[in-house]
């Protein structure tokens, strides 16, 4: 492939940001058949030069935009994507399937259910459905949770391969070295509560108000994760309920899901009609 001449300078508007304009620039280059590219493939489909594109893309990869896979020496779109995407997928795609089921486990357990993906300590809510009680938790679209403490950032966590799940691990080190090792042992426990469950719970340690579930989706051929959560009031929440009732309720969900992601399911209201 010719490179192209590089114009991310010409012609911009006075108070465009050249560097911002490039790296996004070079994040528009991944998807449509193109998952994993090196900086010399990106410096020739974009004309930005080599030495530039290699900091574009380290910067972009400490900031979580991007994830470096040694072994094929190439970059993948990373889980900072997710978090400025959000808005889109709250209207969009995998959360256009899940909220009919979503709505129908919040209204049947008076609890709040949430989609989410993860940004690097933390999951951004990309779907939120909540049910009618007074005790009902109330958060939105674009709430964030610390992946380490919530259900569904262990959940997430749990359902990953040890080498997906490092660079979370890593960033919620770096940030939190006094907490980390409480971190750590909770997350252990959450692997094997996975193991043996295949969803993980968290009460009251986010927050002392709070608990819940969490069981991780897997979307695209298993390259990318969400989770989904079912939470409310600590006080009702109890790790009986949590275990024996909204847990294996929250795994049909996330199943229900992914057979309509599979094509092998149907929404609620067209099995009603069907």
């Amino acid at each position: 492939m010719a490179s192209r001449k590089d114009t991310s300078g010409a012609g911009k508007a006075p108070q465009q940001i050249s560097a911002l304009a490039r790296g996004l620039e070079l994040l528009r280059c991944f998807g449509n058949g193109a998952e994993y590219l090196g900086n010399a493939e990106l410096a020739e489909r974009t004309g930005i030069p080599r030495p530039t594109v290699s900091r574009i893309t380290a910067t972009l990869t400490q900031l979580g935009y991007l994830l470096y896979i040694p072994d094929l020496e190439r970059y993948r779109l990373g889980p900072g994507v997710m978090d400025l995407g959000y808005r889109y997928l709250a209207s969009e795609g995998v959360s256009t399937l899940a909220r009919p089921f979503m709505q129908e486990l919040a209204e049947a357990t008076d609890c709040m259910i949430a989609l989410g993906a993860p940004e690097s300590t933390h999951i951004t809510y990309i779907q939120c459905c909540q049910g009618t009680g007074p005790l009902i938790l109330r958060m939105q679209t674009g709430s964030r949770v610390p992946i380490g403490l919530s259900a569904m950032g262990r959940a997430l966590l749990a359902g990953m391969t040890p080498e997906a799940r490092a660079p979370y691990l890593e960033a919620i080190r770096r940030d939190n070295p006094d907490d980390w090792p409480a971190v750590e042992a909770g997350l252990e426990a959450a692997y094997r509560e996975y193991a043996e469950y295949g969803f993980c719970t968290s009460r009251a340690e986010w927050s002392r108000d709070i608990s819940g579930v969490g069981v991780p989706l897997y979307v695209e051929a298993e390259q990318r994760m969400l989770a989904f959560n079912c939470g409310g009031a600590a006080q009702r929440l109890t790790q009986d309920v949590l275990t024996d009732n909204l847990g294996p309720r929250l795994k049909t969900l996330v199943a229900q899901v992914e057979a309509l992601l599979t094509g092998q399911g149907l929404a609620p209201d067209e099995s009603q009609s069907a």
